[in-house]
């Protein structure tokens, strides 16, 4: 064993709180895309030291959630064309193997079904994204599948942020978020693989075309 002293976590565990902080007002819309993301400020209302928030936003620079430059600072990312038709591609792929494993192994309703009800009592966009979010984590939970899941954790934060800007000025969301996922889960409850496929390319197509449209 290396006699080299063992770092303390306690630096690290505060890092990945300020990293926890940040995230969630990212993803609750309270600090929208294009925003500054200042250490002084942030270290200030977080209660923490500058580093701990230089060290968070390296964590959130990684999930692809912050924009760092040199010179220019850092701030909540946009999401741009090539932003959207990467996140689409990427997880249209990850989607449909996911749909067609979970289906393949006619996963248990549960827990996705508790999910959709969740969604019928939600009260903003926001908290239906997140259900969203909650739901597809369920179902690539049903897959069973590690690396898969380890490849939808790599884009989560970002896709988060793609739902988040598909809702901008769109009150259709509400009103299919609930059905849309009901029969995703349906799908998958008969173990028809072919139709789950096609319903997971169906279910992204019309975000994608929402977000191009508001582009």
């Amino acid at each position: 064993m290396s006699s080299s002293p063992v770092r303390p976590v306690s630096r690290k565990g505060v890092a990945e709180q300020a990293a926890d902080r940040i995230r969630e007002a990212i993803l609750s819309g309270e600090l929208p895309g294009g925003t500054a993301l200042k250490e002084v400020e942030l270290a200030a209302r977080l209660g923490v030291s500058r580093g701990s928030v230089r060290e968070g936003l390296v964590v959130l620079e990684g999930e692809g959630l912050v924009v760092s430059q040199w010179h220019r600072g850092t701030w909540v990312r946009a999401l741009d064309r090539d932003d959207i038709d990467e996140l689409y591609t990427l997880r249209g792929a990850l989607d449909v193997l996911a749909m067609r494993t979970a289906a393949a192994k006619i996963a248990p309703l549960d827990s996705l079904n508790a999910v959709v009800e969740e969604m019928r009592h939600a009260r903003t966009d926001t908290e239906r994204v997140a259900l969203d979010m909650k739901f597809h984590d369920a179902v690539y939970a049903a897959a069973g599948h590690r690396r898969l899941t380890e490849a939808w954790q790599a884009i989560r934060s970002q896709v988060h942020l793609f739902l988040l800007a598909r809702i901008v000025g769109d009150g259709t969301y509400r009103d299919l978020v609930v059905p849309e996922h009901a029969n995703l889960a349906a799908i998958i409850g008969v173990g028809d693989v072919e139709q789950a496929a096609l319903a997971a390319e169906e279910h992204l197509r019309g975000s994608y075309a929402k977000l191009v449209e508001q582009r």
